[in-house]
């Protein structure tokens, strides 16, 4: 059989030309992709994509902590070795340290002693915290806080916390109060001032001890005036992670006349050098050492360039990531002065396409200096607390009868709250402009990415 001849209008080479001009056509669509895929386009992409599924990250710089002691530190640790005695009462490094702090925080008694815990045990005993009465105070907290109340035999009572503040919640302590009461601890977390005013006023009305736990609030100032000055009692912590510190260590210090005097005599054994030297209470051996207080001394000196610097860090954070949807950044009032202990913001789970812990991972891989939360749980959330076991598996102020509270019962919804949707933002004083804005730009890039 022969083959077909081609028509006279019929190019000898049709059929490969269309071959050729399929390949040609594929060849084109190809190299179009490849040109398109490395336009400058890309880069954009890359930017805008998060860290931890290969993009850049947000925060390039590297911000190191500034030395935290040094020449003032080691000048007074020199004095201190040229001493005959090393023993607080008297001692020029102890005095020295009172005379410093009573500059930053004008209060006319001063004891200093081995730790934050110590000066709050040693607020609470000079109120005259007896068995079975309560002392009002925040669900979010360290142990410190609530252990002294519970080793003078009173009673701690959580009310809840302000949404924004993270701290006492003024409206709920009042209506936690009971015949029982004796006392309001405002523990001023982050640095953050509590409303102090409002539980003055509440604390005076119902004739209370207002107890200030500044011991992460070094510097910190509520209206223009140092934190510890309002209430009737201060304490601070010069443990390892404050702003001031001697590795561990404590001052507690009040101008009231029926507490101030009483201070030293329970940091010492119950022994009152101050007066009748001799031991008219039961109390803890609490004593700093002078050590110990040659370095707080030093510390002193460096607490306002700290305080103006962190300040400064974590405001400009606040400025950056407001008005990013979802998110709640830490409020503080605009006449105070916050020293940042650390930063917590809180992020609206509704908002949000994944979790609080997802949020924070693809935070920390922008390079974001970040945690989940602050505590795990709230304080009387914890199991020693949850089964009253706090004396040999026992709560003799409770199986007496003289409480009835059940710490399984209570509730602080917004304390809950807080540590389950917030996000703890590290501040020191090292802190750059840029730096802070670039933590910002991180902030705002992981919400934009993961909004509903």
């Amino acid at each position: 059989m022969r083959s077909r001849n081609p028509g006279p209008n019929t190019a000898p080479s049709a059929a490969l030309s269309r071959r050729e001009f399929i390949a040609a056509a594929s060849a084109v669509s190809l190299t179009s992709a490849v040109a398109t895929a490395a336009t400058p386009t890309s880069a954009a992409d890359n930017q805008t994509r998060l860290a931890i599924e290969g993009g850049e990250k947000a925060v390039r710089l590297e911000e190191k902590r500034p030395a935290r002691w040094g020449e003032p530190e080691r000048d007074r640790l020199n004095a201190m070795l040229q001493q005959d005695s090393l023993f607080y009462w008297q001692g020029p490094q102890t005095r020295l340290l009172t005379e410093r702090f009573q500059q930053a925080c004008p209060l006319k008694y001063v004891m200093p002693c081995s730790s934050g815990t110590a000066a709050v045990h040693i607020a609470v005993a000079a109120a005259g915290i007896q068995p079975g009465d309560e002392v009002i105070t925040s669900p979010v907290t360290d142990m410190g806080s609530v252990i002294g109340i519970i080793f003078q035999q009173g009673v701690p009572v959580f009310a809840d916390v302000h949404p924004r503040t993270h701290n006492l919640d003024p409206a709920d302590v009042e209506k936690r109060i009971t015949p029982k009461t004796r006392a309001i601890i405002a523990v001023h977390l982050c640095s953050n001032p509590c409303d102090l005013h409002a539980l003055k006023a509440i604390a005076d009305r119902h004739r209370l001890v207002l107890i200030e736990d500044a011991a992460q609030a070094w510097g910190a100032k509520y209206r223009g005036r140092p934190v510890g000055t309002i209430g009737h009692i201060a304490c601070f912590s010069l443990q390892a992670s404050k702003e001031l510190t001697c590795g561990e260590g404590g001052i507690v210090a009040s101008s009231d006349e029926r507490f101030g005097p009483l201070l030293q005599q329970f940091g010492d054994k119950g022994f009152d050098r101050l007066r009748h030297q001799v031991f008219e209470a039961l109390a803890p051996n609490y004593r700093m050492s002078e050590p110990q207080a040659a370095v707080a001394a030093a510390q002193m000196e460096r607490l306002e360039s700290l305080l103006t610097r962190r300040s400064r860090a974590g405001n400009l954070l606040t400025q950056k990531i407001s008005g990013i949807a979802g998110v709640t950044p830490h409020e503080v009032h605009p006449e105070d002065r916050c020293g940042y202990h650390f930063y917590y913001f809180r992020m609206t789970p509704a908002r949000f396409r994944v979790g609080r812990d997802e949020l924070v991972r693809a935070l920390k891989a922008e390079g974001a200096p970040v945690n989940a939360g602050y505590i795990p749980l709230t304080v009387h959330r914890n199991p020693v607390f949850q089964k009253h076991a706090f004396f040999g598996g026992r709560w003799p102020v409770r199986d007496s009868g003289l409480t009835t509270m059940d710490y399984s019962k209570v509730q602080t919804p917004e304390a809950e709250a807080m540590l389950e949707d917030g996000i703890r933002v590290t501040i020191h004083e090292g802190m750059t402009e840029e730096y802070v804005s670039s933590v910002a730009e991180a902030i705002r890039k992981v919400a934009r990415h993961y909004a509903v």
